[in-house]
């Protein structure tokens, strides 16, 4: 079996941040976040990792990250380019927005050799993640099997703002649906999602294990992808031209529905940190500063 690859979003450009979020300093020392997963991930046992990025951000993210990590680990870097597309489909006149982490997938075609994880840039998962990933990346033979680490709802909400997130409903240990919310926000002691932009809100199980794109896939994914962003091109970006994404959540769970896959549940006893807004910074700070105090990571991190 071909080692597996770590594959990390990291083309957002952080709008509503503030800034590049993927390459803030966070940790005590100057550590970014992402330097912690790839950390992590080594430690578990990943020897490759390739970042997804956009061209606008090559220079600043080779010269905060890309570089350094390259002395530690087998470095590769893959654009998110909208112009990349399933043949029969072209960039709607005005649209400059992102198509979405399942087109991100859909662009590392030709730099995927092996089956791969796939983590956000600027979350930090925590060590046990990474090696539940590797594990099942090293251990499955179905080919037709994926993974996914799923983390508490409460545990990965802003008190600054909305989020969105992937609720997923369990059954048998695998995955058998997620519901993708797009406005999530805490209310007092209740956290609430809107489907018409704040008119109305539903409350949710503070306990849901909702997906923070977290994931273990095989090669054959991207050719799943690929085939359906044609549906998805035809469907949603003729309703909603400027904004429509392709969510890697979304579509999985429509793979579900259709029993073309398996999506076993991984757990992780580690805690979520994200950073979404400004404001949340200082809480990640302290987070991270308190695991590097408990010896959860060395000082220096790289040696």
């Amino acid at each position: 079996m071909k080692a597996p690859i770590l594959v990390v979003l990291a083309a957002g450009m952080g709008s509503r941040y503030g800034g590049l979020k993927q390459i803030d300093p966070i940790g005590p020392n100057g550590e970014i976040i992402l330097e912690l997963s790839v950390f992590d991930a080594i430690r578990a046992g990943f020897e490759k990792v390739v970042f997804i990025i956009k061209h606008e951000i090559e220079k600043d993210f080779k010269e905060a990250i890309g570089n350094k990590l390259s002395q530690y680990i087998e470095v590769d870097y893959v654009f998110q380019d909208i112009t990349k597309l399933p043949q029969g489909c072209e960039v709607p006149e005005g649209r400059v927005k992102p198509w979405g982490t399942a087109h991100a997938i859909m662009c590392c075609k030709e730099a995927i050799n092996a089956p791969f994880a796939v983590i956000n840039a600027d979350d930090y998962y925590g060590q046990d993640g990474f090696k539940s990933l590797f594990n099942f990346l090293t251990t499955s033979t179905n080919e037709d099997e994926y993974a996914m680490v799923g983390y508490v709802l409460a545990n990965t909400v802003s008190e600054y703002g909305s989020v969105a997130r992937g609720v997923c409903c369990i059954e048998d240990g695998k995955l058998a649906n997620v519901r993708e919310l797009t406005k999530i926000e805490v209310h007092g002691e209740n956290i609430e999602h809107s489907t018409d932009d704040g008119s109305t809100w539903e409350t949710l199980d503070k306990d849901s294990l909702v997906s923070m794109n977290m994931w273990a896939f095989k090669e054959n994914v991207m050719e799943r992808f690929e085939s359906r962003f044609i549906e998805f091109f035809n469907e949603e970006v003729a309703t909603n031209t400027m904004k429509s994404e392709y969510f890697i959540p979304v579509e999985i769970g429509r793979m579900l529905k259709q029993g073309e896959v398996e999506v076993k549940m991984l757990s992780s006893n580690d805690k979520w940190y994200g950073v979404t807004y400004q404001e949340d910074k200082p809480m990640v700070k302290a987070g991270i500063k308190k695991l590097i105090n408990e010896g959860k990571y060395p000082q220096p991190l790289w040696k």
